[in-house]
């Protein structure tokens, strides 16, 4: 049985609770709904809304604080996303599409630096190269000679610049080129810069080959020539052979420099040198063919054809065929290994030598075997028909002039691949003895594939004219 709410109190109702209870002395009763139907009697009631906040006031300062760090926060976001397409951009690979060599002249800053590469082909963006070289936290960028990889990245530019590692040339000196040679073959080079003060002293430069770098000064390879030379020849001082008749480096270097134009193969210098040494020890002359043409033409080293009997008899500080001793000077430089030759000389009795035809010597202690190996040079010689067209600063063994029917006791030759030169007997013809790469297409000077760095063709030397040639 449902009821309704009354709308309106009974009257008496009112009176009756009012007289039976104070209002102050007890609660007032919830007032209760009075369902209208059976369908509202089953429906939830609705729930009172919820209070309302109270508001609270916020400081300036603290508002200030929360916006700078929500701004901040967004500012990194946005970094982190700017900072990873960057990267992104700075190592994807370039347009290069071959490995190749850019020249970045002195003194360039890094927008030309820039300008550079993308001329060159190697980088597409040039404000991206220059935003990575100033901000990407990498070295300076210097100036020189590199090489840049197929598809290099702007990072692999950036890298290759900054460390300096620029392209390594090369120049090489042969053994037995005397200073002024040497200096030919740095002004030659092209790659090289600056001139050289002054020819330095014969013997003072060690032969070999020197790496460099674009913009490198001739007068920096001649110093650390020298300072090579000065390093090997103190080495190789101190572990010398007490029996070696040398006083002093300075001779050592002038005996070596003789070893070296005798002989260019490397298992007969220590042989050689040896020669020299026992004559030295009997106080016998040299008669080395090299110290004649060092006296007659000096640096330049060759004279491009055969000695003259007039020049073997000429006299000349160098001349040993004139004088006793060692020259008063190297007539060369030497390498390494004819100063450990002269250092440390074979042990034989060994007098003599002359060329065996196949570009060694044959070797003699006493003059019968000498004249028995001139003989079997003479032979080859003669099979040859001709003198070889190389043939050059020599004079072929002939018969001692002071006793008839002997072989003279005349020392070798040049460079490499020489012979013995001998005096030739008077109303000898002067014929020209196989021999010598100076002056001919085996001359280091001449032969390109000398130089790795920038091979240049020698100018051609005068050749000076052979005075008349009658009885000697």
């Amino acid at each position: 049985m449902f009821f309704r709410r009354s709308k309106t109190p009974a009257p008496e109702r009112i009176s009756q609770d009012s007289i039976a209870q104070d209002p102050a002395d007890e609660p007032a009763l919830p007032q209760r709904l009075s369902p209208r139907s059976p369908g509202e009697a089953i429906k939830p009631t609705a729930a009172p809304p919820p209070p309302e906040k109270p508001v609270r006031e916020r400081s300036g300062l603290v508002g200030i604080i929360s916006g700078a760090l929500t701004f901040a926060v967004v500012i990194a976001i946005a970094a982190m996303i700017g900072i990873t397409l960057f990267q992104r951009q700075v190592r994807e690979p370039g347009p290069l599409t071959t490995d190749k060599v850019v020249v970045i002249p002195p003194h360039s800053g890094t927008g030309e630096i820039a300008e550079a590469l993308k001329r060159e082909g190697v980088i597409d963006h040039t404000g991206l190269f220059e935003f990575a070289a100033r901000f990407g936290g990498r070295p300076a960028l210097r100036a020189g000679e590199y090489m840049f990889k197929a598809h290099a990245s702007i990072a692999d530019a950036l890298d290759t610049v900054t460390t300096g590692r620029q392209v390594q040339h090369a120049i090489t000196f042969p053994e037995g080129l005397t200073s002024e040679q040497i200096v030919t073959r740095l002004n030659d080079n092209d790659i090289l810069a600056g001139e050289i003060n002054e020819i330095p002293p014969e013997g003072s430069l060690l032969p070999d080959t020197y790496k460099f770098e674009r913009g490198a000064t001739r007068q920096q390879i001649v110093n650390l020539m020298r300072a090579k030379q000065r390093e090997v020849l103190n080495q190789i001082w101190l572990r010398r052979s007490a029996d070696v008749p040398v006083r002093t480096p300075a001779e050592m270097v002038t005996l070596a420099s003789i070893v070296e134009k005798e002989t260019g193969r490397a298992d007969e210098r220590p042989r050689v040198a040896g020669v020299f040494i026992n004559r030295l020890n009997k106080r016998m002359k040299l008669q080395s063919d090299p110290t004649i043409v060092y006296g007659l033409v000096g640096g330049r080293g060759t004279l491009g054809r055969g000695i003259l009997r007039s020049e073997i008899d000429r006299p000349t500080p160098y001349n040993t065929y004139a004088i006793e001793g060692l020259p008063p000077g190297p007539i060369a430089n030497p390498g390494k290994a004819a100063l450990e030759a002269v250092a440390n000389p074979s042990r034989t009795k060994d007098l003599y030598f002359v060329a065996d035809g196949s570009g060694g010597h044959a070797f003699a202690d006493s003059l019968e075997g000498h004249q028995r190996n001139v003989a079997r040079w003479r032979a080859v010689e003669k099979s040859r028909q001709a003198p070889p067209a190389d043939s050059v600063d020599k004079v072929e063994p002939g018969p001692d002039p002071s006793v008839p029917g002997r072989a003279s006791a005349f020392a070798p030759g040049t460079t490499s691949n020489t012979n013995a030169a001998f005096a030739l007997e008077s109303g000898t013809p002067g014929t020209r003895a196989f021999d010598a790469s100076e002056g001919t297409r085996l001359d280091p000077l001449k032969n390109r594939s000398y130089d790795l760095g920038s091979p240049k063709t020698v100018p051609a030397l005068a050749d000076p004219t052979p005075a008349p040639r009658g009885r000697r």
